[in-house]
């Protein structure tokens, strides 16, 4: 169907706005809303049409979209986004398609890791817009680590005074006001998707203790850390000083602390006040140097802290471990697609507690691994993933759990290396849009193939060009001119 300027679109959603607006930045060409009837595209909502967030869309004489719900009408705007072509006499069109569509998960997510590095509101805003129009609906905000911290958190003014000053290796930090996050999650919710704010604990905890060093133990030096740094030439972490390194395993808060729960409460919150979503992850990785009882013990308390406060918990796997965690507490899985020591069992106690799994297999889903050995950006430590590596992967098949404990799958993008969201872009798309396409369609569908995604992935670019996202252009897609 030609797409020209008399080109009307009826419907009153946000999403026809949106349409609009993608089809100015891409061609230059502003479609017409419209109250006519006979308008060349229509959209609405009919919730017969799929399940929630699905839609059917028809693109023949004219084009039609019908949303199951306004979510299920943004996705379908998406869709139509992705067929929008330039022919060779510079003609703009939708290609012609017919689609029935809903998606396999409920819960399809990306992080961001703005603790390492900082992002600003506006580029978080940019990362927002090219994770949605892939159909992703969880946005992961990684608030706090060792390097900084990034949310002002009224009862405790310090965290932001003092702790936000710095990113990883000594570049700027920053930190997001209570307003800066009410816009990003406002921004989110326009475009369906629900943050999730997470702060680190017990561990990658540093940063806590620079602002209240009466909150967090001394660091723990093992030898690992001690040869990795000087390998790196990174200070060792002292405690009550900025940390800029890249270590884990480190920090923990005091456990044994009443004080630390006081903090813990206050955090819990205020960040429930602030967040419209469910959810509240508070972390529970890589706590190396933290006793396993006093582990456990934290694990309990601080998903209980997060039900008191009206949220649900979501927290990595390790906290598995607790016998008494937070009944219904989400658990994700960052482990590897062949589960390594007590991983698949810590993860298999979030299910025996009435909660599911969130899956983000490192060695396929983590999008700061590097594309290939020598790709400039990212670490190799979990595995080098290419983008088939990225695609070719069953979420339900790593752990031996019901697939109905399988919430869905999320991709994190840990920043140690990007600071800029230019090199966050370089190494999200196109992995990113591999990880979409496992959470959305069924693993059954005939286009679930690697030959029929790849052209479909390469069709991307000049949407991707349009939006200016600085995608990586890897050797192994076909990448489309027009």
């Amino acid at each position: 169907m030609p797409v020209i300027a008399q080109t009307r679109v009826l419907g009153s959603s946000l999403a026809a706005e949106q349409l609009i607006d993608a089809v100015e930045r891409r061609s230059g060409i502003r479609l017409s809303p419209t109250d006519a009837a006979e308008a060349e595209i229509e959209l609405r909502i009919d919730p017969a049409v799929a399940a929630a967030e699905g839609y059917a869309l028809t693109v023949d004489e004219r084009v039609e979209i019908v949303g199951a719900d306004e979510a299920g009408l943004f996705y379908g705007v998406q869709t139509l986004l992705q067929l929008l072509r330039e022919d060779e006499d510079g003609i703009w069109g939708f290609l012609r398609a017919e689609v029935r569509d809903a998606p396999r998960f409920d819960r399809r997510g990306v992080m961001l890791d703005v603790a390492r590095h900082f992002f600003h509101v506006a580029e978080v805003k940019k990362f927002i817009d090219s994770t949605s129009a892939l159909k992703f609906n969880h946005l992961h905000l990684h608030l706090s680590d060792d390097q900084g911290w990034r949310i002002h958190i009224d009862s405790w003014p310090r965290l932001t005074e003092v702790s936000s000053a710095t990113s990883v290796d000594g570049h700027p930090g920053g930190f997001y006001t209570k307003d800066d996050y009410r816009e990003i999650v406002a921004y989110a919710a326009d475009r369906h998707m629900i943050v999730i704010p997470e702060i680190d604990l017990p561990g990658h905890a540093h940063a806590i203790g620079v602002a209240y060093p009466e909150l967090v133990e001394e660091p723990v030096l093992n030898d690992g850390l001690i040869s990795e740094s000087a390998r790196m030439g990174q200070a060792l972490p002292v405690h009550g000083e900025t940390y800029l390194g890249w270590g884990v395993g480190h920090s923990s808060v005091r456990i044994h602390e009443d004080r630390t729960y006081d903090f813990v409460r206050d955090v819990v919150r205020e960040l429930a006040e602030l967040t419209p979503g469910p959810y509240i992850h508070v972390g529970g990785d890589e706590s190396l140097g933290t006793l396993q009882a006093d582990f456990d013990l934290f694990a309990e308390r601080v998903t209980a802290i997060v039900v008191e406060a009206g949220k649900t918990p979501i927290a990595w796997h390790e906290m598995g471990s607790a016998a008494g965690i937070a009944e219904g507490t989400i658990g994700q899985y960052w482990g590897k697609t062949t589960p390594e020591g007590t991983h698949a069992e810590e993860a298999a106690h979030f299910v025996e507690r009435g909660g599911s799994l969130i899956m983000s297999a490192a060695d396929v889903a983590y999008l700061d691994m590097k594309y290939t050995e020598d790709f400039p950006l990212g670490l190799t430590w979990a595995a080098v993933i290419d983008v088939r590596s990225a695609y070719e992967w069953e979420p339900t098949a790593v752990l031996d759990v019901p697939d109905a404990a399988i919430l869905g799958i999320e991709a994190p993008l840990w920043s140690e290396t990007t600071r800029t969201l230019s090199d966050v872009e370089q190494l999200v798309f196109p992995r990113a849009a591999a990880q979409a396409e496992i959470a959305w369609s069924p693993k059954e569908a005939p286009e679930r193939v690697w030959d029929s995604f790849r052209t479909r992935l390469g069709a991307l670019a000049p949407l991707w060009k349009a939006e200016g996202v600085d995608y990586h252009p890897a050797d192994e897609i076909p990448w489309s001119t027009r």
